[in-house]
């Protein structure tokens, strides 16, 4: 008895892990490290979690001289992509098969159940939002309405900054700038820069409470939405939240909900009392006007709460890591290369002159400003790894083959452009760039 046992467990270990090998001999799945059986390459990520999974993943890309590889978490295959000419396959070639996003934990949650556009999966829900947003939200007729609203908030951002200014005393660019495109979004989308009506909008003072918890419950969503977690991959573990994740991802969504509910539902009774009194519906004047006033063929709102909840944490969170983290990238750079300082300012004092502040009329002529935005994208990502994209389908890149279900990843550190035509620069690996970031955090 003691034998068959044995003999079952060794089989138990050891078959699948000859299917697996099998498997990606036969189907030619990308190269990726040596799995276990059942679990696959989950022991790892949660080995190397800490201090980030992703300085793991670049160090494996590395030792196996390669542009993509596969990791096997338990059913699921994690494509990681890190050249940019696979890139583009991905992205171009395959744009269809690979349009959905992968279900979790964090992105149903924040995404009100798949209500929205950036998390929800491809399917009928998906089609409708991106409809409201590319034909209702993102239009050019929106973007001149709005920007009224932008050039206050710039006219307010220069005025804080001078206040902040005096001798001896600091400008935090990571408050600043953070704050700043919050400010930003929430005046297009709330209309409002503050939650408070205690406090006028053309307040210079800085954030209140309620806009500091704010920015730190975005940024917490962000860094949390499609990190690993465990129970992604074993369901049966979500409720047990073995890593605390689903508590935090519940304490980020309980502060925008009593911060954003109450704004949203009043501009819902609003429109309702407005029919009530056969009122024409209001010229928009921000963006939550125009989610709120959509109808529907029988005059019916289009969107529902949780659909309109869903959108406006999405378009949160997509407005306010990368320009904040560009923004301040690009002074560090900039402040340690005082010849590239000193040839933007200088084309500032061309295009813009001296009597005035910039305006977006003034962007297109602004070339070397530019390139210096772009290089500081290029150099320092906000993120190692882009959003998921999940194959609904079969499909291959680079030769290789992916399995429907799998999920493809691009590493922004790695799937770089070319340098931009600045001062000479020196293509480092994704590994280097973070620990080079790190350090000048530091």
């Amino acid at each position: 008895m003691a034998l068959a046992m044995l003999v079952t467990l060794l089989v138990f270990l050891i078959l699948p892990v000859i299917w697996q090998q099998r498997e990606r001999h036969h189907r030619r799945l990308p190269p990726g490290p040596a799995t276990l059986p059942i679990i696959g390459n989950v022991h790892q990520m949660i080995w190397n979690k800490q201090p980030a999974v992703f300085r793991w993943i670049h160090r494996v890309l590395e030792e196996m001289n390669t542009d993509i590889i596969c990791l096997s978490l338990r059913a699921t295959h994690v494509i990681i992509v890190t050249c940019p000419k696979i890139a583009c396959e991905v992205l171009r070639k395959n744009d269809e098969v690979l349009a959905s996003r992968p279900s979790t934990f964090a992105s149903g949650l924040f995404s009100s159940g798949y209500k929205g556009t950036i998390f929800s999966p491809y399917g009928e829900q998906w089609k409708k939002m991106r409809h409201v947003l590319t034909r209702e939200i993102l239009t050019s007729s929106m973007e001149q309405k709005l920007q009224n609203l932008r050039m206050e908030e710039y006219n307010y951002l220069v005025r804080y900054i001078n206040n902040m200014a005096r001798p001896n005393n600091f400008v935090d660019v990571r408050h600043v700038a953070q704050h700043f495109c919050c400010n930003i979004i929430r005046r297009l989308v709330f209309g409002k820069r503050y939650f408070s009506d205690d406090i006028p909008v053309s307040s210079t003072t800085g954030p209140g409470h309620d806009e500091v918890a704010h920015v730190v419950a975005l940024f917490t969503a962000l860094n949390h939405v499609y990190t690993f977690c465990v129970s992604d991959y074993f369901p049966a573990l979500v409720g047990l939240d073995l890593e605390g994740h689903e508590m935090v991802s519940k304490n980020v969504m309980a502060i925008l909900h009593r911060l954003h509910d109450p704004i949203i539902e009043e501009r819902i009774r609003e429109r309702s009392a407005k029919l009530e009194k056969g009122s024409e519906n209001k010229e928009a004047t921000d963006l939550l006007d125009v989610m709120v006033y959509l109808e529907d063929e029988d005059g019916q709102p289009l969107l529902s709460l949780q659909e309109i909840r869903a959108q406006t944490m999405e378009m949160m969170l997509a407005t306010i890591d990368n320009p904040s983290n560009a923004v301040e990238w690009a002074l560090a750079e900039m402040m340690n290369q005082p010849e590239i300082m000193q040839k933007a300012i200088n084309e500032l004092d061309i295009v813009v002159g001296k009597d005035r502040l910039v305006e977006e009329s003034d962007i297109p002529r602004l070339n070397y400003l530019k390139s210096c935005i772009r290089e500081a994208f290029r150099l320092h990502p906000y993120h190692a790894l882009n959003v998921p994209h999940v194959a609904m389908e079969d499909t291959t890149v680079a030769g290789y083959t992916i399995p429907k279900g799998s999920h493809v990843i691009l590493s922004l550190a790695g799937t770089w452009s070319e340098p931009q035509d600045l001062e000479q620069t020196t293509r480092v690996s994704p590994r280097q760039a973070f620990e080079h970031r790190e350090c000048a955090s530091n």
